[in-house]
């Protein structure tokens, strides 16, 4: 009996084979660099390395005092180690009589952790996916510059020799890349385990967000004798800030009916004046409904001019000024709040958004970052408690980091610049760039005469260096910060000059963690793009005792021209360390 020949394999076209091994090499690529994603942050006031794992559970490492463990939320089984490491000599730059002193900062810098959890994960998890699809990449090239040895190696007829022998048996190898898949993926799922027996949760985190987490060691039984304290100050600061948005979001209704109130009455007023030509502006009522409201007349106490309504007003661009924030992530609801109500186009940050400008106050910019509405954009110009770690970490959000130079945001020409100064706590202000205070401002007026568009707005720091700037006239309009005492708006030059408070109530030796210690401020201003000017202010203010007032807005004077223009100008610029009101750590 004649033996039937061996049925001849058929292999599948050049480009399924391709695109099989194209798909096989990303998967192992991307394997590779989720499994070997690593991110450094921080973890409260320490610095911290972030691993990803295969437990299916995120484990803070602390050395010898134990770990934290608690249910990982990755998918896949997949977990994070968290090694903890010291806390950064800079952040706690304090002699041995401080040192209670500097614990209770640390214990206010865990309450800024767990008091804005969401940020602090999600910064976690970009720096994460960033790191893993860098990984990614960096794998696909060293296989894409093997592949391409090897190929030039072979020469083309080995490489069509081999392609004859392996190409009939593409589904073989394909099925058995995927049972090799698939026995990983299993084996990698069976060694999650869930929390061991025996091991409670901690009692004390039940109702945060660390809910269910598991203690070891000895950090076990100092969380038990003194987590409470950290709770109770993470519970207390939520409701504080919780009950203060509530009250500012009143506060902003209660604005709104009389606005509304003053404008209707506005209309009625100029209708009985001048009834063929009604809305003209031409004359107006001796007084509007409204416009002395003592929920929200002048913050100085006094009646609210009449601020008109311009036939525009849709056309005007809203800015929010912040300032001095100094890690208050308690205030992120509020001004997000205000942002949002608003319906601002810019948000304007005069700087010292940290206390020390060090990677591991990343969670508070972070946690700012969210006050921006969608369709908006911040401008920052960092003040002398910040640093270029900072500026970094604000650029990566999409900020815009004024750096001696005019830049156009909503139609608004900015023109700004990082602080030259630097403050540590425990060491002092110092000049920390190549150019001085006051070298500095000459600059940005040099800048602002040179510029042929013109600049709308100056955004510095610190007040006097903007003076140079507003007495040449280059700058018509300057917002600061840096004294957490409001000023303004005044004439300083020839510009108008205003100095924003503090928005985290910030008080000089008090701590700016946790509920108000002072007043905190916003302003929300509008600039009319026809006629290139700033129209009209408005204060919102929360107090310590967590109510808040929005008061009317007022209108911005204009610049009185002098017959002659003095040399100089009040307010001269220190060329060396200028102190400010510095809270506590």
């Amino acid at each position: 009996m004649r033996q039937q020949p061996a049925r001849r394999r058929h292999a599948p076209p050049r480009w399924v084979r391709w695109t099989l091994a194209s798909v096989a090499v990303l998967l192992v690529c991307l394997g590779f660099g989720v499994s070997t994603a690593t991110a450094h942050l921080s973890l409260g006031p320490h610095e911290a390395v972030y691993h990803v794992t295969n437990d299916g559970l995120v484990v803070a490492d602390l050395g010898p005092l134990g770990t934290l463990e608690i249910d990982s939320p990755l998918p896949l089984g997949l977990g994070v180690d968290v090694v903890v490491k010291e806390i950064p000599a800079d952040l706690s730059a304090v002699d041995q009589a401080e040192t209670l002193a500097a614990l209770t900062g640390d214990l206010q810098s865990y309450l800024q952790f767990f008091s804005s959890p969401q940020e602090a994960v999600g910064s976690i998890a970009r720096a994460l996916v960033a790191d893993a699809l860098r990984r990614t990449v960096l794998a696909l090239a060293a296989v894409v510059l093997v592949g391409a040895g090897v190929r030039f190696l072979l020469g083309p007829a080995r490489r069509r020799e081999l392609a004859r022998q392996i190409a009939p048996r593409t589904w073989d190898i394909t099925a058995g890349v995927a049972v090799v898949a698939l026995v990983v993926v299993a084996a990698s799922a069976s060694g999650v385990e869930g929390p061991e027996r025996g091991r409670p949760a901690s009692p004390v985190f039940e109702g945060t967000a660390l809910e269910g987490a598991r203690i070891t060691g000895r950090l076990a039984g100092v969380i038990d004798t003194y987590g409470g304290q950290l709770v109770n100050l993470y519970e207390d600061n939520q409701r504080f800030y919780e009950a203060a948005r509530v009250d500012l979001v009143s506060a902003w209704k209660a604005w709104e009916i009389r606005e509304a109130v003053r404008q209707s009455g506005e209309v009625a007023g100029r209708a009985l004046v001048d009834p063929v030509t009604p809305g003209t502006g031409a004359e107006e009522p001796s007084a509007s409904p409204g416009a002395a409201a003592p929920a929200g007349g002048d913050p100085s106490g006094s009646p609210s001019p009449t601020v008109p309504v311009a036939p525009d007003a849709d056309r005007l661009v809203t800015l929010l000024v912040i300032s001095d924030l100094h890690c208050n992530t308690g205030m992120t609801p509020l001004i997000r709040e205000v942002a949002a109500r608003a319906e601002v186009d810019v948000v304007l940050n005069a700087g010292d958004t940290t206390m020390n400008g060090t990677a591991v106050e990343r969670v508070c910019v972070d946690s700012f970052a969210t006050v921006v509405p969608p369709d908006a954009r911040m401008v920052v110009a960092d003040g002398n408690h910040d640093s270029q770690i900072t500026s970094v970490q604000e650029a990566a959000h999409g900020q815009v980091v004024l750096d001696g130079d005019v830049v156009e945001v909503a139609g608004v020409r900015i023109l700004g610049d990082r602080d030259a100064l630097e403050t540590r706590i425990g060491a002092g202000t110092d000049v920390a760039r190549e150019v001085s205070p006051l070298e500095q401002a000459e600059a940005l007026a040099e800048t602002a005469c040179a510029d042929e568009q013109g600049v709308d707005l100056l955004l510095v720091h610190t007040p006097s260096v903007g003076t140079p700037a507003l007495g040449s006239g280059c700058a018509p309009f300057q917002v600061s910060g840096h004294t957490h005492r409001r000023t303004g708006p005044e004439q300083v030059g020839l510009g108008i000059r205003y100095v924003s408070a503090s928005t985290a109530g910030a008080a000089s030796g008090q701590p700016t963690v946790g509920p108000l210690r002072g007043p905190a401020e916003m302003t929300l201003l509008r600039f009319d793009p026809d006629s290139r000017r700033f129209v009209d202010w408005q204060l919102v203010e929360v107090t310590p005792s967590g109510g808040s007032t929005v008061y009317d807005r007022r209108p911005v004077p204009e610049p009185v021209v002098p017959d002659e223009v003095p040399d100089e100008v009040p307010d001269e610029v220190q060329d060396g360390p200028e102190a400010s009101p510095t809270p506590a750590p």
